[in-house]
């Protein structure tokens, strides 16, 4: 609907020339979302096509969460000095050259590179739209904005199994990756016309000091925490120990040079300020939630002997449900705040995984568990966390603010998929596993619950926003 000029958007009036800067954001949004889920089902077929096994098959999900969360501070930094356009384009460009190598890839070893490029380029990717879109939407009108686009990620992540599956089936797993490649082309044309090309006003050198420092410290700490089920044997304590040395050190000479530099990567400023120090907290906390996600259809397997395809139509419905409910947070949000909508997400959230717990040897249960705990995931994931930091960080940060958070939101969820696997296996009785570390994540939703009444209220929410 048009209005004197405005398009009617989510229930919420957005400026024409807004809306095809949205479409475009979320088609890239979109587009690095779908590799990441559309690859799962086609990984049997991957390490028979290679001649590789389970262990060497973990490398396309742990390099692939290296490389981006390394990538993401440098292409945020990156968007704030130059511009969002030039760096948005480059991101989906690498990010689709590697998708071309990924297909026409020879050997595992060239396929795993192949997926570092992509990451690289991916890694980039909803940082610099959400950076973008904040600098061109009003405060007053930013949720339901960022909600549409968290929502085309959530469909991403609903989609990509199924066509994956499909691909694999009926053609090749060298094929998952094909769409990413008109895609991508797509959403270079429409950023060329749509995304804004001014700069923020950011001067001085580089940090390049800075850069490097963070980069080293956290391909260190994500290369203990990707592999920390297999420090438990002596063999690896020394290689777990120089991780940690490498990390801190990287993580000492990082602090040092920020301290020095005119254009700092991440301001230390972000570490005094409550709100972000709330938020970021926050946002591991989300993503260590995330790992509940990843064991639902094991725990139905285990409880109930369901099929693996019955156990998936069960937790797709939570994907679903989170997805219908992201749009409504959003809009949610310009109404009432970020301390409402987490705090309530938080609370459905612990429900849902409580009701799972106890019920996940009855499919009624499990049902309305998925419901309960699918809204939750909804009002928590992709728009209140980057409401907060856009409204609150000015333009010339507000990428690298916004890249930090998708930094430890993957943090997150390496140690709620390490957290949830080592409790469920931990006991004898599988079933009383899976139970138990339902209860844990429950807990921790109930932590997240607490840690919302830290943020700061509506009030003071709009008094500091910046637009």
């Amino acid at each position: 609907m048009t209005v004197a000029g405005e398009t009617l958007v989510a229930g919420h009036r957005l400026d024409r020339g807004t809306v095809p800067l949205l479409f475009t954001l979320g088609l890239g949004v979109f587009a690095g979302a779908f590799d990441l889920s559309v690859l799962s089902p086609a990984l049997p077929a991957l390490g028979a096509a290679f001649g590789v096994g389970p262990r060497d098959l973990a490398w396309v999900f742990t390099l692939y969460l290296l490389a981006n969360v390394v990538a993401i501070p440098i292409a945020t930094k990156l968007a704030d000095r130059y511009g969002r356009r030039p760096v948005y384009i480059a991101c989906v460009a690498v990010f689709a050259a590697g998708s071309v190598l990924a297909i026409a890839a020879p050997t595992f070893a060239v396929f795993l590179i192949a997926r570092a490029i992509q990451a690289a380029g991916a890694g980039g990717i909803f940082p610099v739209a959400t950076a973008a879109l904040a600098d061109r939407v009003p405060a007053e009108r930013r949720g339901a904005a960022l909600g549409l686009i968290a929502a085309t990620w959530g469909l991403a992540a609903v989609i990509g199994p199924t066509f994956g599956g499909l691909v694999t089936h009926f053609v090749s797993w060298h094929w998952v990756f094909a769409l990413n490649v008109p895609l991508a082309l797509v959403v270079i044309v429409m950023a060329r016309a749509y995304v804004p090309a001014t700069a923020a006003n950011v001067r001085g050198p580089l940090d390049v000091a800075g850069i490097v420092t963070l980069a080293v410290g956290l391909l260190a700490t994500m290369g203990l925490m990707t592999r920390l089920y297999a420090f438990a044997g002596s063999v690896n304590v020394a290689l777990a120990w120089s991780m940690v040395v490498v990390a801190v050190v990287a993580f000492a000479l990082f602090a040092l040079a920020e301290r020095g530099a005119v254009q700092p990567v991440i301001p230390p400023a972000f570490f005094r300020d409550r709100q972000l120090i709330v938020t970021y907290a926050l946002e591991i906390l989300i993503g260590a939630l995330e790992g509940a996600l990843f064991f639902i259809p094991a725990a139905l397997v285990a409880a109930q002997h369901l099929s693996y395809a019955a156990a998936g139509a069960v937790a797709t419905l939570g994907a679903f449900c989170f997805v219908a409910v992201i749009p409504l947070s959003g809009r949610t949000l310009d109404r009432v705040g970020s301390r409402a909508v987490l705090s309530a997400g938080t609370v459905l959230t612990a429900a849902g995984l409580v009701i799972f717990a106890l019920g996940f040897g009855t499919l009624w249960l499990s049902l309305l568990a998925m419901v309960v705990a699918g809204a939750g995931f909804g009002a928590l994931l992709g728009a209140p966390t980057r409401y907060i930091i856009t409204n609150h960080v000015g333009p010339d940060q507000r990428a690298s603010a916004v890249g930090l958070l998708s930094v430890f939101l993957i943090m997150g969820q390496i140690v709620g998929g390490s957290l949830g696997g080592g409790v469920a296996g931990s006991h004898g009785d599988l079933v009383d596993g899976y139970r138990i570390a339902y209860f844990v994540f429950a807990a921790i939703a109930l932590i997240a619950t607490l840690l919302t009444f830290a943020l700061a209220s509506r009030r003071t929410e709009l008094a500091s926003s910046s637009s």
